[in-house]
């Protein structure tokens, strides 16, 4: 996509302002909220929508339907922000189910068509776009389009129609361009994305971005039952059946389940893809590059291994495009983790230490493959640069089915905690020791880990680092408690001496004894 990261919280937060206007001055100069409109009649079902995947996947790639694209590539930022869809017009906004659905409108970055659908007793009918259900006045750009093909570009689905402030709530789910979706986590706030599917990203090749190009929604009858929505997913190397079921909890949860079918090889099929923005931690921050202390989505990816091992990757922002890949086999989960929740770490009015956690767990046997995690770099925070997926051993052959079920939670923090101590902060600074010539080639690093099985420890027993490089030595080599007093709180510190400009590939962990007390810090160190 061509759209960056700040431009699409901007157009969002241009809707959801507008939400909170009075209903009088929603309708200003546009007439009264018309009712949705719905065409003919036809059946429905999960099955038959992936068998019309299938078909489609055995065609040549039929790219979505544009309304005018000299119309539309004038719907610019602004243009498109006074776009709102009028919320009386949502549908089950008066009943049917208990979370209103609105719907977005095409644009200068979101110009593709996407068909919507609702479905009663099994039976679909579409709903039709019409002009009238969205704001923007008489003479607005958008009233030149034609009834077909349809404006719609994605849609909201808002909080419960019987709470008194769903229409000024931000919208807990959204599917808005290609296969991107997001959710609210626990905290009330969005950050990262997911996808449908990843095609190539880091290889040599264009990165592919398919599209949902249709959905169709089922009711939610209570406040505790899911809302289903299912997609078509289309692009030029597979087509895919998709089944969400979006619960919303303290954070949203939802349980998704695919069918994807191959038309023509893909160099790196990434299932369960989530894409954030990682600028700049305590870990490496180039000398005043931003007056704030940290600017990330996600700080690190996290992994919980089919031999149960958790694992801590922190993330970085490379000189140059950099892929690594934890090989594995029936992953237990994974996901890109905000640990940061501390105000005073960011200093930033848009709240990043309020972002969500997005985790992968898989549902059945995903078998041989390995979580791949893709770093880009990146001069600024609009631009989403890392992307974690997985990725099957098997490649892909033309004709090939691919099935998967995973449960995608968007919490504070991982649903299955650890036991174990857990990072909570890498950071890098010049080696050798104070008051003492600081040699070329030497780096310290400052690994802070926290958990109660720390705090645990006999008085006088200190952890003891477990350390691994795939290059160079260490030295000065200690653990020590961080001196806040806070229970459980130790750090541990080495300095490493390396040649050369050449990635290193890092591990450690803390034990005592036999008694492993944490999880596994991984770190890609890039040398300067």
């Amino acid at each position: 996509m061509s759209l960056d990261r700040r431009t699409l919280l901007q157009l969002a937060a241009a809707v959801g302002a507008y939400s909170s206007l009075p209903a009088a001055a929603q309708s200003a100069g546009d007439g009264e909220a018309p009712p949705l409109r719905f065409g003919p009649a036809e059946p429905f079902s999960y099955a038959a929508l992936k068998a019309l995947a299938k078909e489609h996947a055995a065609k040549p790639y039929v790219a979505p339907a544009r309304p005018n694209p000299d119309i539309v590539k004038q719907i610019d930022y602004d243009a498109h922000g006074k776009l709102r869809f009028k919320l009386d017009s949502a549908l089950w906004g008066e009943g049917g189910s208990m979370f209103p659905v609105s719907f977005q409108h095409v644009g200068m970055y979101f110009p593709k068509t996407v068909r919507m659908h609702i479905i009663e007793k099994g039976v679909s009918k579409e709903i039709l776009y019409d002009p009238r259900l969205f704001m923007g006045g008489p003479d607005h750009v958008a009233r030149k389009l034609q009834p077909e093909p349809s404006a719609f570009a994605g849609f909201w689905v808002h909080e419960p129609r019987t709470s008194p402030t769903w229409k000024k709530a931000e919208p807990w789910a959204t599917f808005l361009g290609a296969s991107y979706f997001r959710a609210v986590g626990e905290l009330g706030q969005v950050g990262l994305s997911a996808r449908g599917v990843a095609l190539g990203p880091g290889t040599s090749n264009p990165e592919e971005f398919p599209d949902f190009t249709s959905f169709w929604f089922e009711p939610a009858e209570s406040l505790d039952a899911p809302m289903i929505v299912n997609a078509l997913l289309e692009g030029p190397s597979l087509a895919g059946a998709y089944r969400f079921a979006l619960r919303r909890t303290k954070g949203v949860v939802m349980d998704i389940e695919a069918a994807l079918f191959i038309r023509k090889p893909v160099d790196r099929l990434g299932i369960a893809p989530l894409t954030s923005m990682y600028w700049f931690s305590e870990t490496v921050k180039g000398h005043g590059v931003d007056w704030r202390p940290e600017v990330h989505d996600s700080d690190g990816l996290a992994m919980w291994t089919g031999t149960g091992e958790r694992i801590w990757r922190p993330l970085n922002n490379p000189e140059r495009i950099m892929v690594s890949s934890f090989i594995d086999s029936n992953p237990r989960g994974f996901g890109l983790c905000q640990r940061d929740r501390n105000f005073e770490n960011y200093q930033d009015g848009v709240r990043y230490q309020l972002r969500p956690t997005a985790w992968v767990e898989p549902l059945g046997d995903w078998g041989k493959g390995a979580i791949q995690l893709t770093e880009i770099p990146t001069d600024d925070e609009i631009h989403d640069n890392i992307v974690a997926m997985w990725v099957p051993v098997e490649p892909t052959a033309a004709g090939q089915a691919v099935d998967l079920k995973y449960r995608l939670h968007w919490l504070a923090d991982e649903p299955y905690p650890s036991p174990l101590a857990r990072v909570v902060a890498t950071r890098l600074g010049n080696g050798g020791q104070p008051g003492q010539p600081r040699p070329r080639g030497v780096r310290k690093f400052m690994i802070e880990f926290k958990g109660d099985v720390l705090s645990r420890l006999a008085f006088g027993v200190k952890p003891e680092p477990v350390l691994w490089a795939s290059r160079g030595s260490f030295s000065y080599v200690y653990t020590e408690a961080v001196p806040n007093d806070v229970p459980g709180h130790w750090r541990a510190q080495f300095d490493l001496t390396v040649d050369g400009k050449d990635p290193v590939e890092m591990r450690m962990f803390l034990r005592n004894g036999d008694q492993v007390l944490s999880e596994t810090w991984l770190y890609q160190y890039h040398p300067f």
